[in-house]
């Protein structure tokens, strides 16, 4: 590396012109320019330079070496502007892993990414938790408590989380007027039992373990399902809070209210970002800030 180092200092020496004016450039004094160069010489057994008290000039072999330590400056300073463009510009192929049910919220929020053209988009929407390091993910999405992990995490903000159902179901099954009512109905959910923290009127809190009857492993299936009328479900993704507002899907028990889902991007690095995953971050933070429910 010392090496380098010194072919960098002579290739500045030659372009400069002079010990003073390279020494003044690399905040070095002129002494310890010449005794660096007086070092590469003896390295590599060849004179570099003639020195005189007015000028510089380069023996034959210091002008075929100076060809290649320019182009090693030149290609050192390439990558270094590279990197700065990197940082700056939002540039290369962006990777997001997310659960399936937010590539809606992901095509709103990122939209502003679309203007730089040497930026790249691949999602890996999957409700299974992805391997960020096998898979190089940038960003994860993930939704409620984590598990204690080296990644790296950042509180996006909170979504509010709403039983619903679709009014066909509840004209024939009944609409629940107190949690205790659930128990009669039938549950929409990815696991056995769903388990409920509900908080109502006059602060009260109700915990419950409901059995679950109709189970799927994707957020998109459990939509479909309770749109279709086949019981109660949660509100939690995209397509569900367009339901709510279309009137496909209503509140159940809308004075009771379920703990919000904390929403967190997943970094692997706790190094600086590059522009492209810090652009991506603050879309999203602001997307979920303005449209939680």
């Amino acid at each position: 590396m010392e090496q380098y180092k010194r072919m960098a200092l002579f290739a500045e020496v030659v372009t400069a012109g002079s010990l003073t004016s390279a020494a003044r450039k690399l905040g070095m004094t002129p002494s310890a320019v010449s005794q660096h160069l007086r070092a590469l010489e003896a390295d590599l057994g060849l004179s570099l330079l003639h020195r005189s008290t007015r000028k510089l000039t380069l023996t034959e072999a210091g002008a075929r070496y100076f060809e290649g330590c320019a182009a090693m400056v030149a290609a050192a300073r390439s990558a270094e502007q590279a990197l700065a463009r990197h940082r700056d510009e939002p540039q290369g192929e962006l990777r997001i892993a997310a659960p399936i049910g937010f590539g809606g919220m992901l095509a709103q929020a990122l939209a502003p990414l679309q203007k730089y053209p040497k930026l790249s988009l691949c999602l890996l929407v999957d409700d299974a938790v992805v391997d960020l390091i096998d898979e190089r993910i940038d960003i994860a999405l993930r939704v409620g408590n984590l598990p204690d992990s080296s990644l790296v995490a950042r509180k996006l903000g909170s979504m509010s989380a709403q039983l619903c159902a679709a009014p066909a179901y509840l004209n024939e099954h009944g609409w629940p007027q107190h949690p205790q009512d659930l128990e009669q109905h039938v549950w929409l959910g990815g696991a056995p039992t769903r388990h409920l923290q509900l908080s109502g009127p006059d602060k009260a809190n109700i915990e419950m373990k409901l059995p679950v009857r109709i189970r799927a492993t994707q957020v998109t299936a459990l939509h479909a399902l309770c749109v279709a009328g086949w019981g109660i479900s949660i509100a939690v993704s995209e397509d569900d809070h367009q339901a709510l507002a279309n009137g496909s899907l209503v509140a159940v028990l809308p004075d009771w209210k379920l703990p919000d889902l904390v929403m967190h991007a997943i970094t692997p690095r706790r190094d600086e970002q590059p522009a492209k995953v810090r652009h991506a971050l603050a879309l999203l933070a602001e997307h979920v800030a303005r449209y939680a429910m």
